[in-house]
C-alpha cells in the first residue's frame, strides 16, 4: 500500500511518500468530462500520472474497447490494476492512498459523499445533453432547454445541502473531496452557459475553476488543437 498525503490543490504533502507512475487514458480536456474527473481524483490522491490520451473519433473506437469493455475514458492502470469508471477509481485510489482522504473522515458525511457522488455519476442526462462540456468557450447568455431545469435546480439543491452542512468553500468542508471531482464539471458548464444560479452555487463554480489542478486542466484544454470537433457523446 502507497502511503502519501496530499494537500487541498491535490499536490502531496512536502516529505510525504510520492506514489509509483501511473498511466491515466483520457480523452479530450475540452470535452471530456468524465476524464477531468478521473485526473482530479488522481490529483487529490496525490498520485503522480503519465497522460494517455486517446483522440475522439470513429477510427479510435476499437482501441477504447480494447481499453475499456465500457468504450469509455478514463481509464486508470497502476501497480498492475486496470480501473475504469470514474467512481471505481474512486474507491480505488481511496484504498491505495487512504492518507490522501478523497473521502471525508466522519462516517456520516462519507456516506454522503459517497450518495452525491453517485447521484451524479449515474443521473442528469438532460443536463448533459444540454450543456456539454466546453471549456474554450463561454456565453453571456444561453437558452437552456426546459427539460435541463429539474437537473440544474436538483444540481443547486445537493450543493446548497453540502455548503450550508459543511461549510464550504468545497462541497464537504475546507479540502475538496471526490464529490468536488465528479462535480467539477458542472460547474464549468454552469459558467459556459450562463446558468442562473445562486450566490453560493456560483461561488462554489469560481472555487472549482479557481483549484489549482482546475487551473491546470483548463489551461491544457485552450491549447487543445483548435480541429478538433465537439463530441456528440460524452467521453
Amino acid at each position: 500500500m502507497v502511503e502519501t498525503a496530499s494537500t487541498p490543490d491535490g499536490k502531496v504533502k512536502a516529505g510525504a511518500k510520492v506514489p509509483e507512475k501511473a498511466t491515466l487514458t483520457i480523452s479530450s480536456k475540452t470535452y471530456s468530462a468524465w476524464s477531468l474527473r478521473g485526473w482530479l481524483m488522481c490529483r487529490l490522491a496525490g498520485l503522480e500520472v503519465i497522460e494517455k490520451p486517446v483522440p475522439n473519433d470513429a477510427n479510435n473506437r476499437a482501441e477504447l474497447l480494447l481499453l475499456s469493455p465500457s468504450v469509455l475514458v478514463p481509464r486508470l492502470t497502476y501497480d498492475g490494476a486496470s480501473v475504469w469508471d470514474v467512481l471505481a477509481i474512486a474507491e480505488f485510489l481511496n484504498e491505495e492512498c487512504p492518507d490522501a482522504h478523497l473521502f471525508p473522515e466522519d462516517r456520516i458525511a462519507r456516506a454522503h459523499c459517497r450518495s452525491v457522488s453517485g447521484e451524479i455519476h449515474s443521473g442528469f442526462t438532460n443536463l448533459r445533453s444540454a450543456l456539454p462540456m466546453n471549456l474554450k468557450v463561454r456565453h453571456d447568455s444561453f437558452p437552456v432547454f426546459s427539460g435541463a431545469r429539474p437537473d440544474i435546480e436538483r444540481v443547486e439543491a445537493v450543493w446548497t445541502e453540502c455548503l450550508e452542512t459543511y461549510g464550504g468553500p468545497f462541497l464537504f468542508g475546507e479540502h475538496p473531496t471526490v464529490a468536488d471531482a465528479m462535480y467539477a464539471p458542472v460547474a464549468t458548464r454552469f459558467l459556459t452557459y450562463a446558468v442562473a444560479v445562486s450566490a453560493p452555487c456560483l461561488a462554489y463554480c469560481k472555487t472549482i475553476t479557481e483549484w489549482a489542478p482546475m487551473a491546470e486542466w483548463i489551461a491544457a484544454a485552450k491549447a487543445e488543437p483548435e480541429e478538433m470537433e465537439e463530441l456528440e457523446v460524452e467521453f
